[in-house]
């Protein structure tokens, strides 16, 4: 009986048991039949992936994000383009934000919230401190280009930056301030935009998300809604599969229309306008970043190409250094040698690292003189261009002139000069910002000036038998003979230039400091230069530069800044005034001079950042430098050498 007893109660506990687990079972299936229902009703309000936002929004609002391409960067400026700058947000990725942030370039301040005070204070400051000239200069540098990088261009541009704020300066004169030339060169480059309806549409995908989430909060406007998060998405397919005017597909200007209705009805809805304000700043805010970043890659990639050597070039001199080393072994120069001493011929000097430029230079100054046989060209360079230069002129004859090169790390100079000749010193230029505080507002100004190098200071002890020189910039090119400044009575004054009297050395007194000089006196500037080296040997004036070089070097400053400071004051009351006509300078970032008075001119310098062999040179200015270039070389043709 107990057995059996025992028995009953088991079949009783396993009854208990099946039915728990059948209930179980009946919960579970009940509980994925409502999931499976509650999944597409959550589709339907717009819950899914493309309608979420980091605080859960029952009210399906698409909120927008900053990517992390703009964000990881710190903003410098706020610059008022006109260009939209809108991309996908799937164009951005790791990769690309490493690659820019080893690129772009270290500009430090940021000066979105200072610019009314900043400007308040310059004018002060300014008006406080220069009462006898209207006008201050301040030398302005580019943005900063990774040093590793090698810099083949005959420009440097020294000093420290000039902020000047908001007041008065208009858009194109405070980036002219920050980039210097690059804003001449995209102000000419403006393209048209492109792409204008994929770009009108995320314009109405912004202002639809703005107003969508006010507007889902009515429940009177149901309708409204739906067409608003109808049009939101049809736009966000459309744009996730095209990326240009020609992916779009048929019968998108209707989806636009549609799209612009419901943007015209939202917008007549009484809506609270705090949060549409929100995210319209937040679109502002978005677009402002965007549009500083590519005005400061751009920057950066123009500043990259101007103090880069071409690849054409490089390659011309790499063939050239390996064609010297194939030919016979042939000693150029000793029956020429005795010319290279001789004072009463016509020496000019030219210091460069370019033999294209180098090249046209003196191709141009024989072809223009009536006689050529008494002309003498010294070519400076460094040892790592001195055996391409040698092979080149070599190659090219320039009717009888006679063509020497030397190589500056080889020059038996006294010792304390071998640390100048380590390193290839050319012409310094100089971007100056001249800020006019007459009126209550401030006009800015730009003006280039081109002053000597160390090397040049030692003209007296390379050719200690000559007592007169031409010096040339290997950025000029000569239209008229030049054999008329061997005739001019200096007056014991030592360099013969044209000056810039747009920049007097008062304005930059700031810069001077306090010693004794004409504050009237105009800047002078290189390119052409008639040097009286038995003037210069009889007042020692590379003694008087080494010694401001001494005073000048116990600061911060760059080597520029002191060749600036330097060369102004050693030459101070020694300049002979060219006369204008000699030679007409900008040619290398001014788009607006007069072609009457470039033809015109002896000597056209092509100063500043947009050199004639550069693509980025000016397209109307160029005719005039390739007029003398050679190229019938073939080695120009199997570089692809066409600047």
């Amino acid at each position: 009986m107990k057995g059996g007893g025992g028995g009953g109660g088991g079949g009783a506990v396993s009854v208990t048991t099946g039915k728990r687990r059948w209930r179980s079972l009946v919960i579970g299936v009940l509980f994925l039949v409502i999931l499976s229902m509650l999944v597409p009703l959550a589709f339907l309000l717009g819950l899914h992936n493309g309608f979420h936002s980091p605080n859960p929004n029952p009210n399906g609002y698409v909120p927008v994000h900053k990517t992390s391409f703009v964000s990881d960067l710190k903003i410098y400026d706020k610059y008022e383009n006109s260009e939209t700058f809108n991309h996908a947000e799937n164009y951005r990725s790791t990769h690309i934000n490493d690659l820019v942030k080893k690129l772009a370039p270290n500009i430090s301040k940021d000066v979105r919230n200072n610019f009314p005070d900043g400007a308040k204070t310059e004018t002060s400051d300014m008006s406080a401190t220069d009462t006898s000239h209207h006008s201050k200069v301040t030398p302005v540098s580019p943005p900063a280009v990774p040093q590793s990088l090698p810099n083949t261009s005959n420009s440097k541009i020294a000093g420290t930056v000039a902020d000047t704020g908001r007041g008065g300066v208009d858009e194109n004169e405070n980036c002219e301030l920050k980039f210097g030339s690059y804003c001449l060169w995209r102000r000419e480059h403006r393209e048209e935009m492109k792409d204008t309806m994929v770009k009108k549409l995320k314009d109405q995908l912004f202002v639809a998300r703005a107003y969508y989430p006010s507007i889902a909060k009515l429940p009177s406007q149901d309708k409204l809604t739906r067409a608003l998060r109808q049009n939101i998405q049809e736009v966000e397919r459309v744009l996730s599969e095209s990326a240009t005017d020609v992916d779009l597909p048929p019968g998108i200007e209707k989806k636009i229309q549609r799209m612009e209705a419901a943007i015209t009805k939202a917008k007549s809805v009484p809506v609270d306008c705090s949060n549409v304000d929100k995210k319209f700043r937040q679109i502002l805010d978005m677009t402002n970043d965007e549009a500083n970043f590519h005005m400061k890659q751009s920057a950066f990639l123009y500043q990259l190409a101007v103090q880069t050597m071409p690849k054409s070039l490089h390659c011309l001199s790499m063939r050239l250094i390996v064609e010297y080393f194939k030919s016979p072994s042939v000693v150029i120069e000793l029956s020429q040698a005795d010319r290279f001493s001789d004072p009463s011929l016509h020496h000019y000097v030219i210091f460069s690292t370019n033999v294209l430029a180098s090249s046209v230079v003196i191709n141009s100054t024989v072809f223009c003189a009536r006689e050529s046989k008494n002309q003498v060209f010294h070519v400076l360079t460094d040892g790592q261009n001195y055996f391409a230069m040698k092979l080149w002129f070599f190659r090219n004859t320039f009717k009888e002139a006679t063509v020497q090169v030397l190589n500056i790390e080889q020059l038996n100079l006294e010792s304390h000069d071998k640390v100048i000749l380590i390193q290839m010193f050319l012409p310094v230029e100089y971007r100056v910002s001249l800020l006019n505080v007459d009126g209550p507002s401030i006009h800015s100004k730009m003006q280039y000036i081109s002053v000597f190098s160390h090397l040049h200071y030692l003209l007296p002890e390379i050719f200690q038998s000559l007592t007169k020189v031409v010096v040339l910039d290997d950025d000029v090119v000569v239209q008229k003979d030049l054999s008329a400044l061997w005739d001019i009575n200096m007056g014991g004054k030592v360099n013969g230039a044209v000056q810039s009297c747009s920049v007097s050395l008062g304005q930059l007194k700031s810069y001077l400091g306090e010693n004794s000089y004409d504050k009237n006196s105009c800047a002078w500037m290189s390119g052409l230069n008639i040097v009286d080296l038995a003037r210069w040997r009889e007042l020692d004036l590379t003694k008087t530069y080494r010694r401001l070089v001494r005073e000048v070097s116990m600061g911060e400053e760059s080597k520029e800044a002191v060749a600036l400071r330097g060369s102004l004051l050693t030459f101070q009351d020694l300049v002979y005034a060219l006369d204008g006509v000699w030679a007409l300078s900008g040619l290398g970032h001014d788009y607006g001079l007069n072609i009457e008075a470039i033809k015109k001119a002896a000597v056209l310098h092509y100063n500043g950042n947009m050199k004639p062999w550069l693509e980025l040179g000016i397209p109307r200015y160029k005719k005039f430098w390739k007029k003398f270039l050679n190229q019938e070389d073939q080695l120009l043709s199997e570089c692809n050498v066409h600047p």
